[in-house]
């Protein structure tokens, strides 16, 4: 299966002249080879992990492309990690803050992790049941618009908060990715090591009400291992 060239918006450089494509004439089932086709026709950059899940690296943020499950319950999963450090006093505006995100916007949902050393970092996340099979031009449009909306909470929440923009940051506010080869993505540990898996994306969502001030994860510093692996 093929991607439409015409139908992906390009990320940087020039757009190509559409090449004709064949579209699949029913549901198609996602893998990582179509993803990987996906992001090189929107001229972004990604490397595989140890575990086989893609990366596409930013400035300011990382997004995993994840396929867990089998058969009919096979999910595909888009997780941002979010690297600005937030205190744990900030906790509570934070909260707040991305609960207004997850009640005006569809996705990412975002929620926090808080570390060890009181550290707290943003994760956000969308998923997609891919087991019984999708049409094509749903999930890339799906994918395309969860790429985007990932990169724009980034924006959203330095104007939200007021934070200082990085001086990497382009002049006109647009995320970048770094420049030459994007490094390996982060080793993390397998499920099996970091706690029992969650069964639904439901397990981890903290500031959907806003109320509670919890952050839905176990609070280890292996914020990667175990957030990526809790659907395995």
């Amino acid at each position: 299966m093929s991607v439409d060239p015409s139908s992906i918006p390009s990320f940087g450089g020039q757009p190509k002249k559409p090449a004709a494509a064949k579209k699949p004439l029913g549901p198609i089932k996602p893998d990582a080879d179509l993803v990987k086709q996906l992001l090189e026709q929107m001229k972004l950059k990604y490397v595989v992990d140890k575990e086989g899940d893609l990366v596409a690296p930013w400035e300011n943020f990382r997004t995993y492309f994840m396929f867990r499950g089998e058969e009919a319950q096979r999910i595909f999963s888009v997780r941002t990690f979010y690297d600005r450090q937030h205190s744990i006093e900030d906790k509570p505006r934070l909260l707040e803050t991305i609960n207004e995100w997850n009640r005006r916007t569809l996705w990412p949902k975002v929620y926090t992790h808080t570390h060890d050393d009181g550290t707290v970092r943003l994760i956000g996340e969308i998923q997609m049941l891919i087991g019984t099979g999708v049409a094509l031009d749903h999930y890339v449009s799906s994918t395309v618009s969860w790429i985007r909306a990932s990169i724009e909470f980034d924006k959203w929440l330095v104007q939200e908060l007021g934070l200082a923009k990085d001086a990497d940051e382009g002049v006109d506010g647009e995320a970048k990715q770094p420049e030459g080869e994007p490094a390996d993505a982060p080793a993390v540990a397998d499920t099996e090591s970091d706690g029992p898996a969650a069964t639904d994306a439901t397990d981890a969502t903290d500031a959907t009400d806003g109320t509670d001030g919890t952050d839905g994860t176990d609070g280890t510093e292996g914020t990667e291992g175990d957030e990526r692996r809790r659907d395995s």
